[in-house]
């Protein structure tokens, strides 16, 4: 499942990918939180820069399938 990340700074991330066996029953997305934040913590590691708070995390829109052209027979 992808998702859109804002962050306290103001900054955003798109298609951020949790996977999806760990969303739903009672926590819903909350989960997702958890992953991204672990995943961002690694980044912040590596790149030497601080570590970013989220501030929202929403379901990235599902993009609309492109129409296939039409066969010429």
């Amino acid at each position: 499942m992808l998702f859109d990340v804002v962050y306290e700074d103001g900054s955003q991330a798109s298609n951020r990918r949790v996977p999806m066996e760990i969303l739903g029953g009672l926590d819903g997305d909350d989960p997702a939180r958890e992953v991204i934040s672990a995943q961002d913590e690694d980044i912040a590691q590596k790149s030497g820069r601080p570590q970013r708070t989220i501030l929202s995390l929403s379901r990235s829109p599902i993009p609309e399938a492109k129409p296939k052209p039409p066969r010429d027979a």
